[in-house]
């Protein structure tokens, strides 16, 4: 940290120095440092890491998630594809082809589904309780809502990329 006057804190001059967030300036430099959150699954044989802001939280009520979970929804969050890394011991996730072109990482020790990918696509979709960190990950939409089971209600959270209402 750089000397301050006694009446000023001190200011960080490099990230080591920073908390974390989502981007925090370093003085300096001209970029962000963007915040790297990990995931996991059961097991903890497959992890990975992946940088940058969470894009499209979203539940999917689909037969396919409904089946693949054993739930009544899967949370996704995207991220973009080339900011992940597989980090653990296990390596990359097995993949299983659900449709012609989307194909889904899960770990072949414990079987925890990870990730969803489609062919041609600039992001990849975790699974939102696969991340350590769940922050900024709240579900704005809800993919196949009319396939959800009637006993779930669902409250998203607001889009911040979506214009609201006035209020009045």
């Amino acid at each position: 940290m750089s000397p301050a006057p006694p009446d000023h804190p001190a200011i960080p001059t490099d990230a080591s120095d920073l908390p974390d967030s989502d981007a925090a300036l370093v003085v300096g430099t001209a970029e962000p440092k963007p915040k790297v959150r990990t995931g996991r699954c059961l097991c903890g044989d497959t992890v990975y890491e992946v940088d940058g802001a969470p894009d499209d939280p979203h539940l999917c009520s689909c037969r396919h998630e409904t089946r693949v979970s054993g739930g009544p929804a899967v949370l996704w969050v995207g991220f973009r594809k080339d900011r992940l890394r597989w980090v653990g011991p296990g390596g990359e996730p097995t993949w299983y082809s659900s449709w012609p072109t989307l194909h889904r990482g899960f770990c072949p020790r414990c079987g925890s589904q990870l990730v969803s990918v489609a062919d041609g696509s600039d992001m990849i979709m975790v699974t939102g309780f696969s991340l350590d960190d769940r922050s900024g990950t709240d579900p704005v939409g809800h993919s196949y809502r009319e396939e959800a089971v009637p006993w779930m209600t669902i409250a998203l959270a607001p889009d911040p990329f979506r214009p609201q209402p006035a209020s009045m």
